[in-house]
């Protein structure tokens, strides 16, 4: 077996990755000009390079920030690469595209970006790998030693119901209301490294899945393995990635400064000695689907005794616990924007009060890319 170094983080740090998709400025639909924006970038802009990446399909752009001390400062960074992006989009009759999915693009007029590991990752998944069409944002929070990491990640798990209902923005797909709020959770676990992680009670348990997974050719590198909230060793973090593409920076901060709470939490429970509440597989399994279906309106499973609430009432009382830690992470005001995405309705909900009201997915389209500007 080999080991598996985790290269600790001193402090909570953060960083952020948000991707975007490229929309065509006239038409609505996606533009696969993903490298026409990097070379503009590269030339106009090359001290921002580093923080705009390339990902699978050339429709799509991701910005990440550097390592943050809070959400402030995440938020700062994001902007300034979103200002020096956007200046660049422009050139090329494109905008950003914030959402979890498209309400009406093909998968099949999507080219596939340039490199070996795009090219594997496709071949493998024939169908369903060129089926995603699907934009998140990942969060990561710095932990300071690989044995808090399996403890929190599996009781990070207990709010994944509440991160997927809050970002839901991808209830439509090629010209169909799905009927879900986050279409794009469903979407993604379908490739097979991806989808709700294993939970494992020590570190050599994962190191000895990770071995398997290259002995047997499912992975080649650990990054491969694509869950929901996985362990990023080489960066000394849990990564979050539950959440749908985020149409705007209010909401981002607010879930940003959230999963930062919900992390240092739970990071101070378990080095106070706390046992660290966990549930089932089946129940945490059955939570993604309940709030990937019904969004805000999902009845979640709280606990490993089965106890369900409305997940927005437990927002509620969620948010109040953590405000003395907001306090300490500078995020209060970002925290508190949750529960205005709770009374104002998250991005799903906009999206289908859009097309209710026009009868037009381009409106749709339009919609989500005001709501960057």
């Amino acid at each position: 077996m080999q080991p598996i170094e985790f290269d600790g983080s001193p402090t909570p740090s953060l960083g952020v990755e948000w991707e975007f998709a490229l929309t065509d400025k006239v038409t609505g639909d996606l533009s696969n000009s993903a490298a026409d924006l990097f070379a503009l970038v590269s030339e106009h802009v090359p001290a921002r390079r580093d923080k705009v990446h390339k990902e699978l399909l050339r429709n799509t752009v991701e910005i990440v920030t550097g390592i943050c001390r809070d959400t402030p400062e995440a938020m700062a960074d994001l902007s300034a690469t979103l200002d020096a992006v956007r200046g660049l989009t422009e050139e090329l009759g494109v905008d950003l595209y914030g959402a979890g999915t498209h309400p009406f693009a093909q998968w099949s007029t999507q080219l596939l970006t340039e490199g070996h590991r795009y090219a594997e990752l496709i071949e493998r998944t024939q169908w369903w790998g060129r089926q995603m069409l699907i934009w998140g944002v990942h969060v990561h929070v710095g932990i300071s030693h690989r044995d808090k990491v399996l403890p929190i990640l599996g009781s990070l798990l207990n709010y994944y119901p509440h991160l997927l209902a809050l970002s839901a923005s991808s209830p439509m797909w090629a010209g169909q209301d799905t009927n879900y709020a986050s279409n794009r959770a469903m979407m993604f676990q379908q490739l097979p490294t991806a989808g709700l992680p294993f939970q494992f009670a020590t570190w050599a348990e994962f190191e000895s899945f990770v071995t398997d997974q290259k002995t047997t050719g499912i992975i080649d590198h650990l990054n491969e393995i694509r869950w929901d909230i996985r362990p990023s060793p080489h960066l000394g973090t849990i990564e979050v990635r539950v959440c749908d593409g985020l149409t705007n920076l209010t909401e981002l901060s607010a879930l940003v400064a959230f999963i930062h709470c919900l992390v240092v939490d739970l990071d101070r429970r378990f080095s106070a000695g706390e046992e660290l509440p966990q549930m089932a597989p089946w129940l945490v399994q059955e939570n993604k689907w309940r709030a990937a279906r019904y969004g805000l309106d999902a009845i979640v499973i709280l606990d490993a005794q089965c106890r369900e609430r409305l997940v927005t009432d437990d927002l509620a009382e969620l948010l109040e616990r953590l405000e003395p830690i907001a306090r300490e992470l500078n995020c209060v005001d970002e925290l508190s924007r949750v529960a205005d995405i709770v009374s104002a309705g998250a991005s799903y909900q906009r999206q289908r009060e859009v097309y209710r009201q026009t009868g037009d997915l381009r409106a749709v389209v339009s919609s989500v890319v005001d709501e960057l500007r």
